[in-house]
């Protein structure tokens, strides 16, 4: 079970469905928190971590969409 606790950048990635280097950039933004560890540095995401991202990006996404209704014909991209 302790396996599972910290993810790499690239589980991160797959979990997501982004590359890695998106996945970097949230990392080194400092939105998704991490660790890095050993001596070559190497980056950890804990688990829990992920999972408060991702509910703090369900949040934002739900305050988006309450702010910015959508209308029938509208482009989806704007």
């Amino acid at each position: 079970m302790a396996a599972d606790r910290f993810l790499t950048l690239a589980d991160v990635a797959e979990v997501l469905n982004i590359s890695a280097s998106q996945t970097y950039a949230l990392v080194r933004s400092g939105e998704l928190v991490a660790i890095k560890i050993g001596g070559r540095g190497q980056w950890r995401v804990e688990r829990e971590q992920l999972e408060q991202y991702i509910a703090r990006m369900y949040d934002q996404t739900r305050a988006f969409v309450s702010a910015h209704p959508f209308v029938e014909g509208q482009d989806e991209h704007a």
